[in-house]
């Protein structure tokens, strides 16, 4: 199921020529993976991921994912991946520096999977303004609650790794995001997590060669630091599945 609206908006989404090559700002969520599905299916050239890492390297800045989750993703969807380290202090000009650097490679667009955030789009516009980058949102002004059915309805299979505590109990960290989970969500809690009450991660879908094999940990509650808001969280922790070992030669 296709919303009309993206079919009424795509003639603006699609790129100007063939030739302009693209990358998407992944976060390993159902959004970004929904933006760069349909990115591809408008005629964009995406051949790239790029990912924000925390200052060690070791997770995805916005949902927490490890970076070797993230590389199995970028295999799977056949993409070339750029990760670069930020603290969120210096997260613009590291983000900035790399489009700039990306535009120098032949990149001339880049796919975000923001919905209707308005102070997101002109953060993302203004950063591609200042590197000569393109913007391209094909999510936007979008229905939430069509795209939340359209992602599981074209087989974007996905876990739940965090959940805001002052909008979900812990039980909904690591659900899987599937019509059961948006039936119990409260009303109150939407059903994308546009205002961060829940993050995802996409183990598959239609654009994935092949599912991204996973282990869910465990789960543990984690406080913010009170330099940003100090809210309480619940984390899962994934991990690559463990490598079996080989038989013992006879």
């Amino acid at each position: 199921m296709i919303d009309e609206t993206l079919t009424e908006a795509s003639r603006e989404l699609r790129p100007g020529h063939a030739s302009l090559r693209a990358l998407c700002a992944f976060s390993g969520g159902k959004d970004s993976c929904l933006a760069l599905w349909h990115a591809q299916r408008l005629g964009w050239d995406v051949r790239a991921l790029l990912v924000m890492l925390e200052e060690d390297g070791v997770r995805s800045r916005s949902h927490g994912l490890p970076v070797q989750l993230i590389e199995r993703q970028a295999s799977a969807l056949g993409l070339k991946l750029f990760t670069r380290n930020a603290s969120w202090a210096n997260y613009e000009q590291v983000f900035t520096a790399t489009l700039r650097e990306l535009e120098l490679q032949g990149y001339g667009a880049i796919v975000f999977g923001d919905i209707d955030l308005q102070e997101h789009r002109d953060w993302e516009e203004r950063v591609c303004r200042t590197a000569g980058l393109r913007a391209v949102l094909p999510l936007w002004q979008r229905n939430r609650a069509t795209l939340a059915r359209e992602a599981i309805e074209l087989g974007f299979r996905s876990i739940v790794v965090c959940v805001d505590s002052e909008y979900l109990p812990d039980e909904f960290c690591g659900r899987e995001y599937d019509a059961s989970f948006l039936a119990d969500l409260p009303r109150s809690v939407d059903v994308c997590g546009e205002n961060g009450e829940f993050h995802t991660f996409v183990y598959d879908g239609p654009n994935f060669a092949h599912p991204v094999e996973f282990e869910l940990v465990g789960k543990a509650p984690y406080y913010a630091p009170e330099a940003h808001g100090g809210r309480r969280y619940c984390i899962a922790t994934l991990a690559p599945p463990p490598v079996s070992a080989a038989p013992n030669a006879t």
